[in-house]
């Protein structure tokens, strides 16, 4: 080789602007949703070939400081440590979303939080009714109770682009919601030994993070090391280590400080700043290696799937996700909009609020991990408990996009009729009759 001869960095550190532009893409909820689909895949195909073997050992292969009592198998590192990524991240938004955003205004609120607990209740309700006579079983019961967020705006985004901005912002608050549902659900129901000193004793590092943020340090050299050791108290403690990543993401304040920042420019509060930061590391990163190290289940050919699919736990699954979230988000929100005050953004229409409806039953990450809860990490029941979780979402999920499909025609007729009514000066002919019946909205 010459010395004129340009040498090639084969994966090299790349440029800011490479980095920036990587980021703002894994920050879109269609790659997101995309990315814990093909992991999701990937497992499943691989528990299902001739290297399952592989897989499994990989699952199992224990990693972690000894004396620490954290040596632990990969399959757990990536349920409880890197969800707690996820869920630091879901925990700043819904901060967000109570301080700053919709739900702060309880008028504006009530209809997706009724939305969020009737989709709560009513697929417990209809898991218990198929499995009340299995004590073991109904242990699952919470299972069909999450939206997975990230999935569903993922199909939101992709079938919805002509649908109101109001339905993702209905779908968002309600899946906000489902999470702090679902967060308290694991720490009261799937705490199986409490241990108090350690838990005292998180409440230390917490303090400590939480005085520095609320002082607007953002250096990862303090910050880091005091959220680890919060999330290894709170480990040692009993309560899902998940748990710490909400407690954390609470203390971060929300509300940027007047004036602007030391550099005299806008604060946009360090929730905010965070969320911006992690997002692509939960997005792409700890929800994807999750999605791989817990999706993987061997069906065992059509006969396994077969037994798998129609097990007490499998058929609650499904129904729960696919008919009781239906029902739970359609009829509160109905109840609420009929003997309240609250309304219905007046942007959407019933038929709107069914497709979304169905879209929640997409239940993935938090349904995976509160069936390794229930059942412990690769039991039968567990096995059964991720087929219908799987089947449910994709069942959900085409549901869901038959409706909103027919929906967004629907407001893109609309759309082009008000384009064709509006004058050369580009204001709207509000006296034109539109062809679109006013039925159709």
């Amino acid at each position: 080789m010459s010395p004129s001869t340009p040498t090639k960095v084969i994966f090299g550190r790349g440029t800011w602007a490479e980095t920036r532009r990587l980021a703002d893409i894994l920050r879109q909820e269609t790659v997101g949703g995309a990315l814990l689909l093909a992991a999701a895949v990937a497992a499943m195909i691989w528990a299902n070939s001739p290297w399952s073997p592989a897989y499994d050992a990989l699952r199992e292969y224990t990693v972690g400081p000894v004396a620490l009592h954290l040596n632990l198998p990969l399959g757990v590192w990536a349920a409880d440590g890197l969800l707690a990524i996820f869920f630091f991240v879901a925990g700043l938004e819904l901060k967000r979303e109570f301080v700053a955003g919709d739900l702060r205004e309880p008028r504006r609120a009530v209809v997706p939080i009724a939305a969020a607990t009737g989709g709560v209740i009513i697929p417990a309700l209809i898991y218990l009714a198929v499995n009340h006579a299995d004590a073991t079983a109904a242990r699952g019961w919470a299972i069909p109770t999450a939206t997975d967020i990230a999935f569903a705006l993922a199909v939101l985004a992709v079938i919805g682009r002509d649908l109101p901005s109001a339905l993702r912002t209905f779908l968002l608050t309600l899946a906000v919601v489902d999470d702090l549902i679902a967060i308290a659900i694991i720490a009261l129901f799937y705490t199986q030994s409490l241990h108090p000193l350690p838990l005292a004793a998180a409440l230390i590092p917490l303090a400590a993070f939480g005085v520095l943020v609320q002082r607007r340090h953002r250096s990862p050299w303090l910050l880091l090391p005091l959220a680890a050791a919060t999330w290894a108290l709170v480990h040692a403690s009993g309560i899902h280590a998940t748990v710490a990543g909400v407690l954390l993401a609470f203390t971060v304040p929300v509300r940027s400080r007047p004036g602007g920042d030391a550099h005299g420019e806008h604060d946009p509060g360090l929730a905010g700043h965070f969320e911006h930061r992690l997002r692509p590391i939960s997005a792409g990163i700890a929800v994807p290696i999750f999605a791989l190290l817990s999706a993987g289940v061997t069906i065992g050919g059509l006969t396994g799937l077969t037994d798998a699919l129609t097990s007490g736990v499998a058929i609650g699954i499904t129904a729960g996700l696919v008919v009781g979230k239906t029902i739970g988000v359609l009829v509160a929100t109905v109840l609420v909009a009929r003997f309240t005050a609250a309304k219905l953004d007046e942007d959407l229409a019933w038929t709107d609020i069914l497709g979304l409806s169905i879209l929640a039953g997409i239940g993935f990450t938090v349904s995976l991990l509160i069936g390794e809860l229930s059942f412990g990490l690769g039991t039968e029941a567990d096995s059964h408990a991720k087929i219908a979780v799987l089947t449910g979402s994709v069942v959900a999920a085409v549901l869901a996009a038959a409706v909103l499909r027919a929906r967004a025609r629907v407001y893109r007729r609309i759309a082009e009729a008000e384009q064709i009514d509006t004058d050369a000066d580009g204001i709207p002919d509000v006296y034109a009759t539109s062809p679109v019946p006013t039925a159709d909205r």
